[in-house]
């Protein structure tokens, strides 16, 4: 599927600085989720549940590599 442009009155695209603190905003974002998820699995949940812990860290771990992908996605070459 093919991506629509962004609709813009002049035509001129985002500046290369506001792609940038778009990626690293969702960069961090995810990382973010990642450690909360890590904390929150090895410190409150595996005290109910070691398989629900060991699941939130799985889902941690998968994130990093998300997380890489979509802050480079439409990096300008």
């Amino acid at each position: 599927m093919a991506r629509r442009p962004l609709f813009s009155i002049s035509g001129v695209r985002r500046s290369q600085g506001d792609r940038l603190r778009r990626r690293q905003r969702w960069y961090f974002a995810l990382m973010g989720v990642c450690l909360a998820l890590i904390l929150l699995a090895w410190n409150l949940v595996r005290m109910w549940s070691t398989e629900a812990a060991v699941a939130m860290s799985v889902v941690a771990a998968v994130i990093p590599p998300i997380a890489v992908v979509v802050a480079n996605w439409g990096e300008d070459h």
